[in-house]
């Protein structure tokens, strides 16, 4: 019965959608912005493509170009880790939304070291990345991972170049753990364009660090690193620690649903977590767009949990979800 209640569902969905388009030949929209969320968005318009012959351009550009192209009123929607403040958002006229939860990783590429056999802590990790640390058999390694054979190599450490909301995110995590860190304060690394582009630069990397979103350490088989959390637990990245991070949003008292997720309470929860967030605006040009974009993240959000729990990610919460489609401008 449950089954057949969902499949109707479903299919009551992609109905929606395919009645807002018209035909599968004009189902076309655009939208550009955070890495963090590519995998996501690009997992729901593939699924609408099967169904209905919708079709998604997303640019992966980066937080910061993301607010840049929806305020330019160059994409249909935005996408950025980074939630502008009500004023900002009141100004330029955009309403803002979580469309998902992902997780921040750090991922090496030290030989002989294993996926999760390295453990890591905040000062540690901001050490290892404003150059302090220099080599991957320091001292202060040694001693959080007794019996760990640790090359003598020299640590390469990896950020992004462009204004990204992983790094914002990120960046936030390490002040928070080592309140001597602050914001730029890379060491002497390489840069690279996006979660991409710094996943394939570890990859390529003997004694590379870096930071990604999950799905991307996963998809190219990167050795992630486990983290010593706010209950004082090395946790490994996974479903289970970050949903249990997840779930201590505090998403009723958020300002226009800008959550903070760092350092969530709980044994094995996650301590780098971040929502994502999608920008529309409230008085788009064209009426049939805004139906569109709607009926897109209706179809995301409502009918495409599966997906997003396939690719890591933690889905919203229904009411939360249910506060966003009704309070659509």
């Amino acid at each position: 019965m449950f089954h057949r209640v969902g499949f109707i569902a479903r299919g009551l969905a992609v109905a929606l959608v395919v009645m807002v388009f018209g035909t599968a030949h004009s189902a076309t929209l655009t939208g550009g912005g955070s890495s963090f969320a590519a995998p996501l968005y690009r997992a729901w318009s593939a699924e609408l493509h099967r169904q209905t012959g919708f079709s998604l351009t997303y640019r992966s550009v980066g937080s910061g170009e993301g607010q840049r192209l929806i305020m330019a009123g160059a994409v249909d929607f935005g996408a950025s880790d980074l939630p502008l403040s009500g004023d900002v958002l009141d100004e330029r006229g955009l309403y803002q939304f979580p469309t998902a939860i992902g997780a921040i990783v750090v991922v090496i590429n030290v030989p002989g070291i294993a996926s999760n056999q390295m453990k890591l802590d905040g000062p540690t990790l901001a050490a290892l990345f404003d150059g302090r640390i220099t080599s991957w058999a320091d001292p202060r390694i040694r001693a959080l991972n007794p019996g760990l054979r640790l090359p003598d190599l020299d640590v390469l450490p990896i950020h992004r170049e462009e204004a990204s909301g992983t790094s914002q995110v990120f960046s936030d995590y390490l002040h928070a753990v080592a309140p001597d860190w602050k914001a730029g304060m890379w060491g002497d690394g390489s840069e690279a364009r996006g979660n991409d582009g710094v996943a394939a630069s570890v990859r390529q990397s003997i004694g590379g660090i870096g930071f990604v979103e999950y799905a991307f350490a996963r998809r190219d088989r990167l050795n992630t690193v486990r983290l010593k959390n706010h209950a004082g637990q090395f946790v490994a990245p996974g479903k289970a620690a970050f949903t249990g991070a997840a779930s201590s949003a505090d998403w009723l008292h958020a300002d226009h649903y800008a959550v903070n997720l760092l350092a969530a309470p709980g044994a094995q929860a996650w301590p780098i977590m971040s929502a994502t967030f999608a920008l529309v605006p409230v008085h788009p040009a064209a009426p049939a767009t805004r139906a569109a974009v709607k009926a897109f993240f209706r179809y995301g959000l409502k009918q495409s949990d599966d997906a997003t729990r396939d690719l890591d990610y933690v889905p919203l919460p229904t009411p939360v979800k249910e506060r966003i489609l009704a309070s659509w401008p």
